[in-house]
């Protein structure tokens, strides 16, 4: 059982309880996108979800992006907070600013991801 982060390469991060996980996009991302003033869950409760699927659409005043899920698993909740003030993905990435719950399919889909030592490398070396 661990409650570290998990990231992927393309800036989702994934924290892990037991057998589910909840999905956010990192510091960094929210950064690269400025203020974020739209976002779009393109999954409902109930449905399944594969990794690297699109799960939101997220628009920010320089960019409109898809955020993709980096595990595979049945989606069990969607953080209404972040529809009605999207900004909490600024403000609170890590916390207040996550986007949708999952109950992990394959729990090794997390193994998988970077840890937080390979993704600030990752970072380090895109500028």
């Amino acid at each position: 059982m661990s409650n570290e982060l998990h990231f992927s390469e393309t800036h989702e991060w994934v924290k892990q309880m037991d057998e589910t996980a909840v999905i956010g996009i990192t510091d960094y991302a929210q950064h690269e996108l400025g203020d974020i003033v739209f976002l779009e869950i393109l999954k409902k409760s109930g449905e399944q979800i594969q990794s690297k699927e699109a799960m939101s659409t997220i628009e920010s005043v320089k960019a409109v992006s898809e955020i993709y899920s980096p595990v595979s698993g049945q989606v069990l909740e969607i953080n209404q907070k972040v529809i009605d003030k999207p900004e909490l993905i600024n403000t609170s990435p890590f916390a207040d600013g996550w986007i949708i719950k999952v109950q992990l399919s394959n729990k090794d889909e997390v193994k998988e991801l970077l840890d937080e030592s390979a993704y600030n490398k990752l970072i380090a070396e895109q500028g």
